[in-house]
């Protein structure tokens, strides 16, 4: 499962506004199909059908002001849905979807565009009824027909994680005329229906005559509660609320998007970026800096009030940050040899020097969250683990992961024995240059690949580290524009890669870690890995009947991914930096999703509600 807008905002930059997490269908045990307000994908949705609003909004936010935020980097195109180009996250925004998720369930959908859904018990389908009054900007109401067109044109068109998305849907129709029917291949996959519900719906009679599959600045046709007003390419985008959003007084927007005016800045430099902030030139960041956050903000603004600065804690799983391996060469190709470089990552140095100990090491794909794989398989594990023996490392079943740590062995030992296990697998050291050679005489020497130089100072040690191994790694960091078509195109040896996970992983780990998404490119299967184990537990997570079982899927999924070495894990934290002038308010409530910056409001426009 992702949140809204996440499947545009991990393959571009990231989440730039409060997160909106999906989620399946709760039928309350009736065995037929009958039309629902929402759908909840284990268990009972949390708000019945009369619900007014979420619990963590204040419904008497007033509408006004303006919120000014940044991104870094640039843009050349407003499609974000595409591999080509490098789009403007925030242009995600302007389309809604069939249905949007709460922040404070681990995954339930309620009706957004959509008026009903319908699935029977098993969700071999699912049919979406459209609400009569939903409009696209210039005023043509949103039809059956464009709902249809979105799906075709995103998963045959689109980046690769739509079609991985939707691999199993076998057909769509229209069948009513405000009601689309999205039928189901053979097998279980029951977050489908909420799948389909995240499906953003694009305006077929905008796109007739426009290439859909090339990069474009042109200014698009939405149906959100913001439209694109100006841009300055590379520099600044700038939406506005519609003032007569036709969506606007539905349950699941009420105390949302609450500015007059979104604007956007670009900055190349980050540290020309935190300055800004500074001087007030935008109004929010979401701090990624350790180093900033501990030192960076002894400035007047905060001393004086003008600015606050609050760890926000949430309960959301940290997902995958790590040195990622491009296993599609023969270098990172054996799992030893990564094993091997784990050790030269040493990250309790890195968190007291780097970080100021801000940081936990990560351990799990699904760290911060039940999620997480802990202590030895339990028996349900062993039921989905056990037939898959023969592909797995033994590991898997005898020992809980945990990565390399200096705390417990001095680095100098530990690298005495990456040197020794990559002796066995081939590569020596030769007496005359010092350097690790393979029996070929070919020297040990990759590239990691940046596009943030804030991570210059955390690889540095590390490749200072792999020296002492007789291993060149050089660090090369480019902008934006280069760094994205390389990765789409799998262009490099290792990368800092970040893989997003939600309360309720389904669908998206197909494109995340399935053999079919390694040779696609564009897809999030960055690393090329392509185990029957992987694929087979995969299904597993999305074939889960309930909350229990899927706890269990994907914690045997989490061990073949630590045990396989395919990242160097690195660190999280579990809570949200945020900096911000004190011009805005915010709600009382943050749900377990964390910070959600659409329910914000700013305090300049009259009177701030209790």
């Amino acid at each position: 499962m992702f949140t809204r807008n996440t499947l545009v905002a991990i393959a571009v930059v990231g989440p730039f506004l409060g997160a909106h997490p999906a989620a399946l269908p709760s039928l309350g045990g009736v065995a037929f199909a009958a039309p629902a307000h929402g759908i909840a994908m284990h268990g009972d949705l949390k708000y019945g059908p009369d619900f007014k609003h979420f619990d963590y909004v204040n419904p008497q936010a007033p509408k006004g002001g303006e919120l000014r935020r940044s991104f870094e980097g640039d843009f050349d195109s407003f499609n974000p849905f595409i591999v080509r180009g490098t789009a403007d996250p925030a242009s995600a925004m302007i389309y809604d979807t069939l249905m949007v998720g709460s922040a404070d369930e681990p995954f339930s959908e309620y009706g957004l565009l959509a008026e009903t859904i319908e699935t029977p018990p098993d969700r071999s389908w699912v049919t979406f009824t459209l609400r009569p009054n939903a409009r696209w900007h210039d005023g043509k109401p949103i039809t059956a027909e464009d709902v249809v067109w979105s799906f075709e044109t995103l998963r045959d068109k689109g980046r690769p994680i739509y079609r991985n998305y939707y691999a199993s849907v076998d057909k769509v129709e229209k069948t009513g005329e405000r009601s689309v029917k999205f039928t189901f291949k053979p097998g279980t996959n029951r977050e489908l229906p909420l799948i389909l519900g995240q499906l953003p719906v694009l305006p077929k009679h905008y796109w007739q005559g426009r290439e859909f599959d090339k990069p474009t600045l042109e200014p698009p046709l939405g149906s959100g509660a913001y439209k694109l007003d100006s841009h300055e390419p590379g520099r600044r985008v700038v939406y506005k609320r519609v003032a007569d959003y036709w969506g606007k007084d539905l349950p699941v927007n009420v105390g949302r998007d609450n500015f007059d005016v979104l604007t956007f800045d670009y900055y190349r430099d980050p540290t020309v970026e935190f300055e800004a902030f500074k001087a007030g030139n935008y109004d929010l960041r979401l701090e990624n800096s350790a180093k900033n956050w501990a030192t960076g903000y002894d400035f007047p603004a905060l001393k004086e009030g003008k600015v606050r600065k609050e760890d926000i804690p949430n309960n959301r799983p940290s997902g995958m940050q790590g040195l990622a391996f491009n296993t599609r060469g023969p270098q990172f190709g054996d799992r030893l040899v990564r094993v091997a470089l784990e050790n030269a990552f040493d990250f309790e140095w890195s968190n007291a020097n780097l970080f100021y100990n801000q940081y936990k090491r990560t351990r799990s794909y699904f760290d911060n969250s039940e999620l997480a794989a802990t202590n030895f398989p339990s028996k349900a594990e062993l039921k989905l683990l056990v037939p898959l023996i023969t592909h797995m490392q033994p590991e898997v079943f005898n020992s809980q992961y945990d990565p390399p740590s200096t705390d417990k062995i001095k680095l100098r030992n530990l690298l005495a024995d990456s040197a020794r296990q990559l002796e066995r697998v081939g590569w020596k050291i030769d007496p005359a240059t010092k350097k690790l050679k393979d029996a070929n005489g070919k020297p040990f020497q990759f590239e990691i690949l940046l596009n943030n130089p804030l991570f210059e100072r955390v690889v540095l040690p590390f490749t200072k580290n792999l020296e002492r191994l007789g291993i060149e790694a050089k660090v090369r960091t480019v902008d934006t524009a280069q760094y994205q078509k390389r990765v789409d195109e799998f262009d490099f040896d290792m990368i800092v890669a970040v893989w997003p996970e939600s309360l309720s992983p389904g669908n998206e780990q197909r494109d995340f870690w399935s053999s079919a998404a390694a040779d696609q490119h564009g897809s999030m299967n960055l690393i090329g890995i392509k185990d029957p184990v992987v694929d087979s537990l995969i299904e597993s997570v999305i074939a889960a009947p309930d909350r229990k079982k899927l706890v269990t899927a994907v914690h045997a999924l989490d061990r073949a991914l630590t045990w396989g070495h395919y990242v160097i894990p690195m660190y999280h934290i579990p809570y949200d930096r945020v900096a911000y002038w004190d011009k805005f308010g915010r709600p009382e409530i943050t749900p377990a999703q964390g910070v959600q910056v659409d329910t914000w409001w700013s305090k300049q426009t009259g009177k701030t509600p209790g």
